[in-house]
């Protein structure tokens, strides 16, 4: 009886994956795997607990114009897309990395709020005060480690 219960959730599970599959928009390339868009949240959450983080298409934007470095995470099932088209141009013109994840609703989750984010903007260093030099050289690193998988991932596709 209780194996039972656990495939139920399996399949639950599976089907929920699915539909989100489902829902990622036609232009939603570079898209990140399972592994990289864990470490892709898991460097959102370290950004979150830096205050090294922009959420919303208007906070990003402003960030990228006023010259900010860092790498743009985008949700893949936005409706309407039109409200995100322009974001990867920005990126692509001030030389920032980009990279979609399947859900908006995860990238909330990984960037402590509840509301459904489109997009998040992780910069290298906090825009108010300092960090600390072995908190600032932690989020160097995992930023690093996921911006050359971005690079991998890219190269691949042009």
């Amino acid at each position: 009886m209780g194996g039972s219960d656990s495939e139920v959730e399996k399949t639950a599970q599976k089907e929920k994956e699915r539909k989100k599959l489902l829902a990622i928009a036609p232009i939603a390339k570079p898209l990140a795997g399972k592994k990289l868009s864990k470490r892709t949240f898991k460097l959102v959450r370290r950004a979150t607990e830096h205050k090294c983080l922009k959420k919303g298409v208007k906070e990003v934007v402003k960030s990228i114009r006023r010259g900010h470095k860092g790498l743009c995470v985008i949700a893949g099932n936005i409706s309407p897309i039109d409200v995100i088209t322009h974001v990867p141009l920005l990126c692509e013109e001030a030389d920032i990395p980009y990279i979609y994840v399947p859900s908006k609703e995860d990238l909330a989750g990984a960037g402590a709020t509840k509301r459904p984010t489109c997009c998040v903007l992780v910069l290298t260093k906090p825009t108010k005060g300092e960090l600390g030099q072995e908190d600032q050289e932690k989020l160097k690193e995992e930023y690093d480690q996921v911006v050359s998988e971005i690079h991998e991932t890219t190269s691949s596709l042009f």
